[in-house]
């Protein structure tokens, strides 16, 4: 954890920026509570899980004070029980998915904050906004009453190589909707444990690490 926490620290200052800036977000998804009550002792509190029917029971076991965030796909069948248990969402892929977050956030008392992901590369196999989806639809996502929208989230493609050009794209987007629009969009979703330091050193403030942290996962077949 402290070595991880190290490395995030030095590309902030290889970057220019204060250390403390940027968010490590625990993956802990696939891993069992143990392993996030490990974490939680060395100091983590935030811990991202992609399923609501899997993190349902460790939400309920661990400590309070740990801020859930939701990282996976969300259906609408899934949104409310989202809405109710993780008070941060990753995954907000269309302005169709938004609208219905804001009425079940309206209905539930929750203002839940949420990252607009994007498909910056434009790739077939991936959902997400794609940029100009994102900048004709910036009024009626910062008109939300219910939902406070917190930056931007990217997945760059596979090619390890080119991940930094998307993660620039993706803050460049950024700051073009800032100046465009009412949106002030201070978050950035970016970098997960291959490429993190490349995605500090282009701004984001939040970086998803499981494999780093916790080890490889082994899925069921």
């Amino acid at each position: 954890m402290a070595a991880l926490r190290g490395r995030i620290d030095d590309a902030c200052r290889r970057a220019g920026r204060e250390t403390g800036e940027v968010t490590l977000l625990a993956v802990s998804k696939t891993f069992p509570a143990e392993a996030v009550q490990e974490a939680h002792a060395a100091g983590q509190r935030c811990f991202g899980e992609s399923r609501q029917q899997e993190a349902a029971p460790k939400i309920e076991a661990l400590p309070a004070d740990i801020e859930w965030h939701f990282i996976g796909g969300l259906q609408r069948n899934k949104a409310r029980k989202v809405v109710t248990a993780f008070p941060v969402i990753h995954s907000v892929d269309s302005l169709r998915l938004a609208e219905y977050l804001d009425r079940v956030a309206g209905e539930e008392g929750r203002r839940p904050r949420i990252y607009l992901e994007v498909n910056v590369a434009g790739e077939e196999s991936k959902g997400g906004f794609s940029p100009e989806e994102l900048l004709a639809s910036a009024q009626e996502l910062a008109a939300f009453r219910h939902l406070q929208v917190e930056g931007l989230m990217a997945i760059p493609p596979d090619e390890q190589s080119e991940a930094r050009r998307w993660f620039a794209a993706t803050r460049e987007l950024r700051d073009r909707l800032r100046a465009e629009s009412s949106l002030t969009l201070p978050g950035l979703s970016m970098g997960m444990s291959a490429d993190f330091e490349d995605a500090v050193l282009e701004g984001s403030s939040i970086v998803r690490v499981g494999s780093a942290l916790f080890g490889y996962r082994s899925y069921p077949a």
